[in-house]
This record gives C-alpha cells, structure tokens and sequence, in this order.
C-alpha cells in the first residue's frame, strides 16, 4: 500500500505519544500542526509544546496557526495534500473547510469510550464520576463536538487510588498504540466507523481552579476522588488558618468519622484527618505556598491549623 500523506495536529504530552507512534511506524507526516509558544514557568518565557519540540528533533515542518478558520491557513493545509489528518488534544477547533481537507477525513485520538466523555477534560471526568475503567476511541472528526463516528476503542481499568496524571500517562500510550495497530484497517476501509449512541453521551467541560476547593460537606469519597482528579492540574486544595491555601496531592476515605464536617479530628505525627459530610479525609500529601509537597508529620511543623475549618465555599 502506498504510504497516505499525513499531517498531524497535536499540542500537549498526551498527543506526543501518538505523534511518536506514527513516526516509528514509518508513517510519512509531511507536517505538524501545533499550538503557538505560550509563556511558561515563573519568569513567563515563551515554551515550545512538547509535540513541537519532538517535531523539530525529528526533521518534521512545524506549522503554528492562532486559527485554522481563516482561508489563507485552510489553503497551507490544502497544498500539503494530505490524506488524512491526524489530531489528538490540539486545542484549535477544525471548521467544516479544514475537515474537507484530506482524502480520508480527520481522525481524532480521544481519551475516553465515547460517547461517555466527550469534551475538553474527560480523564478527570472519569475519575470524578466513579467510572471503573476508561480508555481510548479513535473517532471521525465532524463539525459537533466529539460527536464524530467511531473507528474503534481499547479500554483499560481505572486504579481505585489512580490520580488523573498517572491515568494520562496511560491513556496516551495506549492512544498512541491504537493509533498505529487499526490505521491501516481504516485507511484500507477494513475498520468502518460506527455512529455514536447520542442517548448515552456525556461531557466532561474545562476545569478552572474553583472546581479543585474541597468542600467538606460533601462526601470522604467524593473528595479522594477530587484529589485524584485534580492531580497534577490544578491540585486540590482548602483554605487553613490566615487564609493559607493549602494543595492536597493525596488522600485516603476513613469511613469511621462522624463528626461536624471540617473538624480536624486528628492533626499529630501520626496523620491528619478532617471530618466530612460523611467519613473523613485522611490528608496523606500536602504544600504550602512556595514550598514542597510534604507527608503529614512535616507539614504538622509547618503550620498550625483551626480546631474547624469552613463547610462552605471560600
């Protein structure tokens, strides 16, 4: 078979892996599509995304859009003659002229079993709702969002302690795996896609970082699975004494608490652990601003906090 032209577009790790998979399975990329440098790091210098900085390392041409709607942009695409594009967590929006681009149409590799988690945050969707497991569709791109039929999926199971940056390492390996194992059934015409059930769809929007404040009057479990959820980005955190915010990287359900929610019921060497609207949180990892993640015993000599903390939002 004649190797198809393939242009991918990709910005973070999670599409790095599948950018890596196409190049070591021989795939001609005859360009890349990324977002342009964002300024990063506390003195705010500009930054190549991960996808960019592979690129060049690897020869590849490197295209940087603030938009892919405008005709100029849609007609650099259009002279690349690409049989397909490639996208994984790109970040730009696709309008009808660039998805009638390539022979092939538009593949997106997407982290969740579509239709359950279409949208911008799925992994840490899947770990907030409870899901058992999660994994990886490759869809036909359409206009809606992630509503596009579906090639094929892989589902892998969700650690019940997994947070979501551990889950992401998975999920774009395994992206990326899939990727390259059903490409050719699907270039070939071997691998038809199948509509999506729009019965079942769900969608996961963007986080900000109010969504990561734990409100103790909810559930022990609901909150571990906020903490799980919100690690790395934006961590979890609460407000202490002196209006101290403070991350929380890890935790653990102790389902024997019942006491007033936000009462610190144990704060010593041995662990801290604050009442909830039902169990307590047992706070396993925690930072103060500008300083490292700590286990319980260091922060207990760092900070002092209230016999109760607020049940209402900050």
């Amino acid at each position: 078979m004649i190797k198809p032209r393939i242009v991918f577009a990709g910005t973070p790790e999670f599409a790095l892996f599948s950018l890596r998979a196409l190049v070591d399975a021989g795939y001609e990329v005859v360009a890349v599509y990324t977002q342009p440098d964002r300024p990063a790091g506390r003195g705010r210098r500009l930054s190549a995304s991960p996808v960019k900085s592979y690129a060049l390392e690897q020869g590849l041409t490197v295209m940087q859009p603030e938009t892919l709607r405008d005709p100029e942009t849609a007609a650099q695409l259009a002279a690349l003659r690409p049989d397909l594009v490639v996208v994984a967590a790109y970040g730009l929006i696709l309008p009808q002229q660039v998805l009638d681009i390539p022979t092939h149409g538009c593949l997106n590799v997407h982290a969740s079993l579509l239709p359950r988690w279409r949208g911008a945050a799925p992994i840490q969707a899947a770990i907030l709702a409870d899901d058992r497991e999660t994994g990886i569709s490759l869809m036909r791109m359409t206009a809606g969002l992630d509503c596009g039929a579906v090639y094929s999926t892989r589902s892998i199971a969700i650690g019940e302690t997994e947070a979501a940056g551990e889950l992401h390492d998975r999920l774009a390996v395994l992206g990326g795996q899939l990727l390259v194992a059903d490409l050719p059934g699907i270039l070939d015409g071997n691998i038809v896609a199948v509509a999506q059930d729009e019965s079942r769809a769900c969608y996961a929007g963007k986080i900000s970082k109010q969504d990561a404040e734990l409100d103790w009057s909810q559930p022990a479990a609901d909150l571990q699975r906020r903490v799980r959820a919100y690690n790395p980005v934006p961590g979890a955190f609460f407000f202490a004494a002196d209006d101290v915010r403070v991350k929380v990287w890890q935790a653990a359900v102790i389902p024997d608490v019942d006491e007033q929610p936000g009462r610190v019921v144990q704060y010593d060497g041995e662990g801290i652990v604050v009442a909830c609207g039902r169990g307590g949180l047992q706070l396993e990892s925690l930072q103060l601003p500008g300083k490292r993640r700590v286990p319980p015993h260091e922060f207990v000599s760092q900070i002092n906090l209230p016999l109760e903390l607020p049940t209402d939002k900050h």
